[in-house]
């Protein structure tokens, strides 16, 4: 009998190999049967400072050592403290209250709740919710109903409920993406949620700073709320603390986690104005927050946390990034036969063979033998090949990683 696990995101009846990982270190993985595979993806977008980053994991130690998991509904403990004093230093100033959930799925349906609330909780109930196309916030109900509509989802259906989806603001077409949002905006939305910068399972495609400040700026005039969803673009991803940064924006809700533990364990937070917390805040309990789990705030993640705050305000991470931004460039020059070269921080991405296949294209577990024959751990988005890695990726990987992203342009 084949084993017992079903895996995400993984046709079984292909019968595709699913390699065993006995290790991690650093930008590699180490496999069962002795090989070192090159983490091109961040083991899906999650690591950042590399695998078992020792501060981080002495952390997860440490606190092994004290405590496990505590209920965290009216009781609090030293870590889960320690993240939010932390994100404060960190996170813009209007960006006042914190809850903990336990990944980016999770962040975005407390977001998404928290809007509604607030509506709700102010005496004028909104309940229309605006979401930019070919966007993706994760796979849970709310989350999937955020997201573009297709193959990811369309089993689903009946339980997705209706948004409103402005046009994506493709390169000379901007404009119609503002004003497509300023006439949706006028019918009195709850709120517009996003991915800043880059739309990332929706194919790595890139829009300006300046698009994200207008958009922003729309819902600020409309008294529309604004959702960044920061799961995937958080943490140095674009080249700054946050993709809002580069736009000079601030949300009025943001949804964090992947690199918020540095990659290591599941932890995830939405950070809400002020508003939006004292909209729920009162004597009657009918009106309070109404979304939990398990496992919030787990003490142990909550170090982890802690340890990656550290980090980011005590070593050169941004420097780190910037080396990492200009070595992904410098190489996807270089490459040719590929479509789309684009680069965002330490994001690049090119796009191979013919143009319009989308994700369930034949290229694409073609594509993804190719690379693990190789010794990479690289996942195409359909024909969209993109290169994510943790920051401290040396010379010699990268240059194995695009040395076969030309060899599968050739192939192809």
């Amino acid at each position: 009998m084949s084993s017992p696990i079903w895996h995400p995101f993984t046709q079984h009846g292909l019968g595709e190999p699913i390699p065993t990982v006995v290790r991690t270190e650093g930008a590699a993985l180490h496999t069962r049967d002795g090989r070192r595979i090159v983490d091109a993806i961040s083991s899906w977008w999650v690591t950042t400072h590399g695998h078992r980053n020792p501060r981080i994991m002495a952390a997860i130690a440490a606190a092994a050592g004290s405590m496990d998991q505590i209920i965290f509904a009216g009781w609090s403990h030293e870590p889960a403290e320690a993240v939010a004093a932390g994100l404060l230093r960190l996170m813009p100033g209007s960006l006042t209250r914190v809850f903990f959930s336990d990944s980016g799925s999770t962040a975005v349906e407390v977001a998404l709740k928290m809007a509604l609330g607030y509506w709700l909780n102010r005496g004028e109930p909104r309940h229309r919710l605006l979401v930019l196309e070919h966007g993706y916030h994760g796979d849970t109900i709310g989350a999937m109903s955020v997201g573009a509509r297709g193959v990811f989802n369309q089993a689903y259906a009946p339980l997705l409920f209706d948004v409103a989806t402005i046009p994506f603001p493709m390169a000379g077409a901007e404009q119609a993406t503002l004003d497509a949002l300023e006439a949706a905006c006028r019918e009195g939305p709850a709120a517009l949620i996003v991915e800043p910068l880059i739309v990332g399972a929706g194919g790595m495609l890139t829009y300006p700073a300046w698009v994200l400040a207008e958009m922003r700026a729309i819902c600020a005039r409309a008294g529309v709320l604004f959702i960044a969803d920061e799961v995937m673009t958080g943490w140095g991803r674009t080249g700054t603390l946050l993709a809002c940064e580069q736009a000079g924006v601030v949300p009025d809700i943001l949804c964090l986690s992947k690199g918020l533990t540095g990659g290591a364990v599941p932890l995830a937070v939405t950070m809400a104005s002020e508003p939006i917390y004292a909209a729920h805040l009162s004597e009657d309990r009918a009106r309070m927050f109404f979304h939990s789990s398990s496992y919030t705030a787990n003490p142990i993640a909550c170090a982890a946390a802690v340890a990656n705050i550290a980090i980011w305000e005590e070593e050169p991470v941004l420097a780190r990034v910037a080396d990492l931004a200009a070595r992904q460039a410098a190489r996807l020059a270089r490459l040719s036969g590929v479509r789309n070269g684009r680069t965002l921080g330490t994001i690049a991405a090119v796009d191979l063979g013919p143009e319009g296949a989308d994700y369930l294209s034949a290229l694409g577990p073609r594509l993804l033998a190719f690379f693990r024959d190789r010794d990479l751990l690289l996942r195409p988005l359909g024909n969209t090949v993109y290169v994510m890695p943790p920051y401290c990726i040396d010379d010699a990987d990268l240059d194995a990683v695009y040395a076969a992203i030309q060899a599968a342009a050739e192939m192809v």
